[in-house]
């Protein structure tokens, strides 16, 4: 019983407690989970029931929760894994390494060492930067400050900020972090047990009696 729909330049939030269905919402949306009834549309045309890597191939590139890097390939490989199903030429594959590296310098000094050995804000910048290497026309971030010091979270809100608003790519952010994604997105749905609960734009629900007592500690 989820129904929500995405703009070009949306930065939505999904935020819910635990079980509520937010990264099953995702990995539905990926084809790694067919719905039973029900229409997935991406530019008008169906996509429920689509293998994931034509998904990915369509432009919707999903960052799971826990970054999923590969810890023995360096970080420059992590990147370079990213744009496998592009095609791109030797060119436009470094010039798409460079515009990467300008987002996440830290992750340049760091090319050469295993991705495993990496903090886990930095390996949360390789898993968002292998995720730009698709060049995604939509950005699925799953519980991106999981695990994160308090400096570190505000500092990937603030990156994932830039890269809908300078970049012009739409994400759709799922989010335990409810305050942080409310304040830096345009438009958010709760979920609550597999259904949306309330939906508005983000600036309205950070001041919703309902959502500040069961989400924002009100």
């Amino acid at each position: 019983d989820i129904s929500l729909e995405m703009n070009e330049s949306d930065l939505i939030a999904v935020i819910g407690a635990n079980g509520a269905g937010k990264s099953t919402l995702m990995k539905t949306v990926m084809g790694l989970l067919k719905p039973t009834t029900g229409t997935i549309k991406f530019n008008g045309n169906e996509i429920q029931g689509e293998q994931t890597h034509k998904i990915v191939s369509m432009g919707i590139t999903l960052v799971p929760e826990g970054r999923r890097i590969f810890p023995k390939l360096s970080v420059f490989e992590n990147i370079e894994m990213g744009a496998y199903t592009n095609k791109l030429s030797k060119a436009k594959f470094d010039e798409k390494v460079e515009e990467v590296y300008s987002i996440f310098p830290r992750l340049k000094e760091r090319s050469k060492q295993q991705g495993g050995t990496l903090s886990g804000g930095e390996q949360q910048m390789l898993a968002l930067a292998r995720a730009l290497m698709s060049e995604p026309k939509i950005l699925m971030l799953d519980e991106p400050s999981l695990g994160l010091a308090p400096v570190i979270i505000d500092e990937m809100f603030d990156l994932i900020k830039r890269i809908n608003k300078d970049h012009k790519i739409p994400i759709l952010l799922v989010e335990q972090n409810a305050f942080s994604a409310l304040e830096i997105s345009n438009k958010a749905y709760v979920l609550e047990t597999g259904k949306i609960f309330k939906e508005g734009m983000s600036k309205d629900l950070l001041n919703d009696p309902d959502i500040v007592k069961a989400y924002l500690g009100g």
